[in-house]
């Protein structure tokens, strides 16, 4: 296992490419743990600020719910499902109502709206008391609109996930930025209990 600043040197000499994301982290959780934070709606609304819905088989649809909009398309899929060892889904749509929901202005709508999907894939490796997560965001074309806006995302949204499955709780929504925020719960809200660790008491 790397050291710490022998892991921020591997990272960082790795080639960025201008097609494709790549984030490399290390979680301390179980990777059913880890698997269940990244396909139970109930978590990922808590470190997201989205519902992804789905049976988690291969073919089936993805349907994710953010800020009070449904965005549900019949090429948003998984595409690989190999608990807890590996995950693929088509990226969402970038549809009108959600446009409007984050306030997109019209030019960046058009363009994400003209870009092909992309895909996403996250793999879950044991590694001693931990578990690597890498996650690939892929298939943008070079230049790609929603790869420099996914680019800003995923480190906070990774970050967040992060420390959910670490310390129970999320990061401070003023540490996080605006765009990658889930909304906060109100304390009578039920909420999942971390994978690993039993429900609090009522």
């Amino acid at each position: 296992m790397y050291a710490p600043t022998d892991l921020s040197t591997a990272l960082e000499s790795e080639p960025m490419s201008s097609t494709e994301f790549v984030y490399i982290t290390y979680i301390r959780t179980t990777p059913q743990g880890l698997w269940q934070a990244l396909t139970d709606p109930d978590f990922t609304v808590r470190y997201w600020g989205a519902a992804l819905e789905s049976d988690w088989r291969v073919g089936s649809p993805v349907v994710w719910r953010q800020s009070g909009v449904t965005v549900a398309d019949p090429e948003q899929v998984v595409l690989a499902a190999d608990p807890p060892r590996q995950l693929s889904y088509t990226w969402h749509t970038f549809t009108p109502e959600l446009a409007a929901a984050f306030g997109f202005a019209d030019e960046f709508q058009a363009t994400v709206r003209a870009e092909r999907r992309s895909r996403v894939v996250f793999d879950l490796k044991p590694v001693g008391a931990t578990v690597q997560l890498t996650v690939v965001h892929t298939d943008f074309d070079p230049g790609s609109t929603v790869l420099e806006s996914i680019s800003g995302g995923w480190p906070a949204i990774l970050s967040n996930l992060k420390t959910l499955l670490e310390t129970g709780q999320t990061l401070p929504i003023e540490d996080q930025p605006a765009q990658d925020r889930a909304p906060q719960q109100q304390p009578d809200e039920e909420q999942p209990a971390v994978a690993g660790e039993p429900p609090a008491a009522h």
